[in-house]
């Protein structure tokens, strides 16, 4: 497994050389895209606007355009806009992690100490681990500034990359329901049907089961058979009012 990242974690005068790997892969299909004619695969090439001729990767480069006018830049003009940025993961501060929502999260890394930085890493986590806070970080990574959270999930530390504020979008412009609309007694029966089915969460109950189901038409075609189309289930016993509904899905017991 290849790493993603090197540098290392700072915090006070701390250092601790790591490097990252993705913790993350998908479970879904890898599907290729054919031509329906002739089922042959579909490529896409890096042509040269200009010329209309194929660019070759090491030919490649990034650019800014500045006045109508494109500014290439090399590896060492990312280094240099911030040069500590692209090597070290430095922790502003901690805080719980409860206090970032949810939408805020991104992907995560592994991260992997150096021999050098191997009691310092042990220190960070154990301490972290003791104390339940989360240290929140800026680095630059694959030339972007990148804001993190660093927390211990089991013997491992876990880089988890969180949006800035500006990349969420403002829910001002959307038509909402204020909470009036919600009589007392609605929210009394759905607060009851929440606590019915609250339990522990548990990741592995969770599988792509839709993947599972894919593979399995996948695999009828391959063999000459015609995929049968499953109909949705008809829902039975249909209420009119928001009560009544309710109260129909506190009677349905729930099987686990």
């Amino acid at each position: 497994m290849k790493a993603i990242w090197k540098g290392a974690i700072s915090f006070g005068l701390v250092n601790i050389p790591v490097k990252l790997y993705s913790a993350t892969q998908q479970s879904r299909l890898d599907l290729d895209m054919v031509d329906r004619r002739d089922h042959s695969p579909i490529h896409f090439q890096r042509v040269n606007e200009n010329t209309g001729k194929k660019v070759e990767w090491d030919d490649i480069a990034k650019a800014y355009m500045v006045n109508e006018e494109y500014i290439v830049l090399d590896p060492e003009d990312f280094e240099e806009a911030a040069p500590a940025k692209t090597k070290i993961i430095e922790v502003n501060h901690f805080i719980d992690v409860d206090e970032i929502d949810s939408i805020y999260f991104e992907n995560s890394y592994y991260a992997e100490p150096e021999k050098s930085g191997q009691k310092a890493y042990a220190l960070l986590r154990e301490a972290l681990t003791k104390t339940g806070k989360v240290g929140v970080a800026q680095f630059v990574m694959r030339t972007a500034e990148t804001l993190v959270v660093i927390k211990p999930m089991g013997n491992i530390l876990v880089i988890s990359k969180i949006r800035f504020a500006e990349e969420i979008r403002s829910i001002e412009d959307f038509d909402l329901p204020p909470k009036s609309v919600v009589k007392p007694t609605e929210l009394k029966m759905a607060v009851t049907l929440i606590n019915q089915y609250t339990e522990p969460f548990k990741i592995e109950k969770y599988k792509d089961e839709y993947t599972s189901a894919l593979l399995k038409v996948i695999k009828a075609k391959a063999s000459g058979k015609r995929a049968k189309i499953r109909k949705l289930p008809v829902a039975e016993n249909r209420k009119d009012s928001l009560l009544e509904q309710l109260k129909a899905s506190l009677s349905n017991k729930k099987t686990s």
